[in-house]
């Protein structure tokens, strides 16, 4: 017997409850590979689930998809992986519907993405805490084995960053303001800057001033002045070319509205809020001033191949994102107990030590 026959995860069971379980890995399909699964981050999405914020996601909740891992065995088929490859992975769709046949596993008609139920009952389909993961061979990207496994993790969300960046049309020397110094609105911010933008970031707690510094990043101390006046003056008076609001907050929708240049600007609402927030403006408002609005989620396996490389070559730093204190797969409670949102990313690791 194989040692990645068993497979031993977390799943979330409640509000406020991740515990420990275990299943078979299953049997390994023709483009299957089995990867050892070595960290997995718990995202925003992990935590306002088990803050009890996300309930209709249902449960158990078997999430988690910040992982990497060493892959342990591939399916007959599969050519472009091999034993010994150190991996991250994107959803996972079912590779034939019109979704999937443009790259966007995580809309798969098929509901094999992201918000699958497995046979026995798990909800979300990705096992990303677990000590050994199935995953179908066109998901997994090949990672730089120098990574960090927590880094190699991020995949995912700069991967979701990225897919913002193409949404807004990110040019060189335009400025873009991020709102927000949490964990994505830095990721948000460096995948911006390697897009050829100048960017700023706006936020009021100073830690997360000080880090966003660290990266080498424009910041706003929005504790201590007005941030909208701020950009006005930091951009001659024109104000921002695009605006990212990275946190899910009414008062952060509305300061972008004031923040981005009167015409032709453009803002991204990449972060969700609970309860949700709002936006107060006009149509007329949209119209006579040609504002593009925009939202985005998840990411087309373009922007995952963009990620890797972004990742791969160091091109932005995450390694500042990620807490020190790290806890293994047996105290995954405590993991999420830990992550609350004045952190940066608490990692999970998944191999019992030797």
């Amino acid at each position: 017997m194989a040692e990645y026959e068993r497979m031993k995860f977390g799943c979330l069971t409640q509000a406020g409850k991740a515990e420990v379980r275990e299943r078979d890995l299953g049997e390994i399909g023709d483009l299957d590979v089995v990867v050892k699964q070595l960290a997995c981050n718990i995202c925003t999405t992990d935590y306002t689930q088990w803050q009890g914020k996300r309930e209709h996601q249902g449960y158990p909740m078997a999430g988690g998809h910040e992982g990497s891992g060493i892959v342990v065995a591939t399916g007959k088929e599969v050519k472009s992986i091999k034993v010994g490859d150190f991996v991250a992975h994107s959803t996972t769709g079912c590779g034939q519907c019109r979704a999937c046949a443009v790259g966007d596993f995580y809309n798969c008609e098929n509901t094999l993405g992201i918000g699958a139920t497995t046979e026995d009952g798990y909800r979300g389909g990705q096992f990303g805490f677990s000590n050994y993961a199935k995953i179908h061979a066109r998901a997994c990207f090949k990672m730089n084995p120098d990574l960090d496994p927590a880094e190699a993790g991020f995949l995912e969300p700069v991967a979701t960053a990225t897919h913002g960046a193409e949404t807004l049309q990110i040019h060189a020397g335009e400025t873009v303001v991020v709102i927000g110094g949490g964990t994505m609105g830095l990721v948000n911010a460096q995948v911006a800057k390697a897009f050829g933008a100048r960017v700023i970031v706006s936020e009021l707690q100073p830690y997360k001033l000080e880090k966003a510094q660290k990266l080498g990043l424009e910041v706003i101390d929005s504790s201590s002045c007005d941030p909208i006046e701020k950009v006005k003056e930091m951009t001659d008076g024109k104000g921002a070319d695009s605006v990212i609001v990275a946190v899910g907050l009414t008062v952060a929708n509305n300061q972008a509205l004031e923040m981005v240049k009167k015409k032709d600007g453009k803002i991204l609402f990449f972060a969700a809020g609970y309860p949700a927030p709002s936006i107060d403006i006009d149509t007329n408002s949209i119209h006579y001033r040609r504002l593009k609005l925009m939202g985005t989620m998840n990411a087309t396996q373009a922007d995952y191949a963009i990620a890797a490389k972004l990742l791969n070559y160091r091109l932005i730093n995450v390694k500042e994102l990620i807490e020190e204190k790290r806890y293994d797969l047996d105290h995954i409670q405590d993991a999420f107990a830990a992550a609350d949102g004045n952190k940066y990313r608490v990692c999970v690791m998944l191999q019992d030590e030797e």
